[in-house]
């Protein structure tokens, strides 16, 4: 009884609750909502965003933030279009490679930047998020990649696989998570990302390289966002340079502090991270089928943010009231 009372009291039951909620609500006002149909344009809607946000969270775990995700996104995607553009013949995994390793770069890119002049993380993504999206117009000569460019055969993993015909950037997106799961459980510097966010000031007594988690929390955010570019031109079939990643970051954030994790650092668990991206994935399914139109999704989004934040808040300060009245018992 005890087990099942503590799990009900985690926070990822109360993000499982609201989605139960929020479909059916949603499915009482339109029945179609609650099909298998919908639940595949939901699953569509989330991988792109899953990936991102299994990197934004370890960088926010650790008490940093990435601003540039979408920019990074946007980058990595129209250099890997451009080479199937301009070299048709290439084998058409190696966009993986490309993709992912650009992104890499520009996280690494970020993560020195902040550990060499010890800038805060905010203000050096929120530069490079405008420097890596004046980037793409500036290689792209501000051209779109047209989905006669984009291989056919990566189109299709957004289309279908072999298994129960679910695409294949849904298994992709979930293995990730699965991926980010046992690297910050199960392995020391994963964990070490949670004792830097705990606190930055007593991490290094306890043998935490400082810099060298940070600059990898970086370099994986860059890497995730590089692989949610190629996967982009998979969804989409295009690239463009004014939009392909814009307001990315809002989504991945806004499905990171829904998920649980606090903005201060050291709390945040993948299972919530899932769920929160789950949610999200359900408001823009829902919000066709009632009518809204989908620019209300940036209002939406900033204003789930502000009430993460607000709960974040109340949590923290009931766990030290909870704990100054047991150190005065």
């Amino acid at each position: 009884m005890s087990v099942l009372r503590t799990l009900l009291l985690r926070r990822e039951a109360g993000i499982a609750v609201m989605i139960v909620l929020f479909c059916l609500a949603v499915g009482l006002a339109k029945p179609q909502f609650l099909t298998l149909e919908s639940l595949r344009i939901i699953l569509l809607l989330t991988p792109l965003i899953l990936i991102g946000a299994m990197g934004q969270m370890m960088v926010i775990v650790a008490r940093h933030v990435d601003l540039s995700i979408g920019s990074m996104l946007g980058f990595s995607a129209m250099v890997t279009g451009m080479m199937f553009k301009f070299m048709p013949e290439i084998w058409w995994p190696l966009g993986f490679v490309v993709s992912i390793g650009i992104g890499a770069a520009l996280g690494l890119l970020n993560g020195v930047l902040v550990t060499l002049f010890r800038l805060p993380a905010i203000i050096v993504t929120l530069g490079t998020l405008n420097l890596y999206r004046g980037l793409t117009y500036i290689v792209s000569n501000a051209k779109q990649i047209d989905r006669q460019y984009v291989p056919a055969a990566l189109k299709s993993m957004s289309q279908t696989s072999p298994i129960l015909g679910i695409p294949w950037i849904i298994f992709m997106s979930f293995g990730v998570a699965l991926l980010t799961y046992w690297f910050v459980m199960h392995t020391r510097i994963g964990r070490q990302v949670y004792a830097l966010g705990s606190n930055p000031v007593a991490a290094p007594l306890r043998g935490v390289a400082v810099n060298r988690v940070t600059l990898m929390v970086f370099t994986i955010s860059g890497a995730l966002s590089g692989l949610a570019g190629i996967m982009y031109a998979s969804r989409w079939g295009f690239v463009n340079p004014s939009n392909t990643g814009s307001g990315f970051e809002f989504q991945v954030i806004a499905a990171v502090v829904i998920g649980g994790v606090s903005i201060n650092g050291g709390v945040g668990t993948v299972l919530g991270t899932v769920l929160g991206v789950l949610l999200l994935g359900c408001v823009a399914a829902a919000l066709p089928l009632l009518g809204i139109a989908g620019t209300t999704q940036s209002a939406i989004y900033g204003a789930v943010i502000l009430i993460a934040l607000l709960i974040d808040r109340t949590v923290r300060q009931q766990g030290i009231a909870s704990l100054s009245t047991r150190a005065r018992a």
